[in-house]
């Protein structure tokens, strides 16, 4: 089963195999990690149910926020045993006098996030080596030094995780495309305040853009990179 099935429908998801759409793109020889606005503000500071978790912070998506990030840990702790690099684009605290724009008026409830909000979870902290992107727009590459990172690290295989699949994530893996990187989404470790448009993105970036499957399946297609990985330090 596909997160999408039962919400695209069958005769849909046909149409779009017919014209040659979701073939894989596979994996090259150096994967990074990017973790894309895991904070208190968008799981809230513990796990408990989307409508009781936004009297914390509006922007929280809830528990399935919290279910995710158990499978980011999992990633982080493969890309921590390889020496893989992680990087954490993320949403730095609103200077109201500056940073209104667009975003300020169609979402007004991003601008009053307490500072808390604005933490990493234990879970999935960076940590010294980690690179950390503040962006003020849903692309991680909007604007930021991303790209520019990934060349230097070498990375030509993105695995893509964190919130809302139908905004950042998507926003980033599309223009990941673009930049030509091939892109794996595991799709329990990204989530969305909304099952519907989490699954209709998954479905669209399954079918344009990227490799989607479970973590354990995204974690099958890193092995042989991290037995590489490990041969490679051995032989150093």
């Amino acid at each position: 089963m596909k997160p999408w099935d039962g919400i695209i429908s069958e005769e849909e998801q046909k149409a779009y195999h017919a014209a040659g759409f979701g073939r894989p793109s596979g994996v090259g020889q150096r994967p990074a990690l990017l973790i894309i606005d895991v904070q208190y503000r968008t799981i809230g500071t513990t796990p408990k149910p989307f409508w009781e978790s936004i009297k914390e912070f509006p922007t929280s998506c809830g528990d399935v926020g919290w279910n995710a990030m158990r499978n980011i840990a999992t990633l982080l702790a493969e890309f921590r045993s390889n020496g893989w690099p992680v990087l954490y684009p993320h949403v730095a605290p609103k200077n109201k006098a500056t940073d209104g724009g667009r975003l300020a008026q169609k979402v007004p409830s991003i601008m009053n996030i307490p500072e808390k909000g604005y933490e990493f979870p234990a879970e999935i902290a960076p940590r010294e080596g980690d690179v950390l992107i503040p962006k003020k727009h849903p692309s991680a590459f909007f604007a930021t030094p991303l790209a520019s990172h990934l060349i230097d690290l070498q990375a030509d295989t993105l695995v893509v995780t964190g919130c809302t699949t139908s905004g950042c994530v998507r926003g980033s893996v599309v223009d990941a495309f673009a930049f030509n990187f091939r892109v794996l989404v595991p799709h329990d470790a990204v989530y969305d305040r909304s099952a519907t448009s989490h699954a209709v993105n998954l479905f669209d970036m399954a079918s344009k853009y990227a490799d989607v499957g479970t973590t354990a399946e995204i974690l099958e297609k890193l092995r042989p990179m991290g037995t590489a990985a490990a041969a490679k330090r051995k032989a150093g």
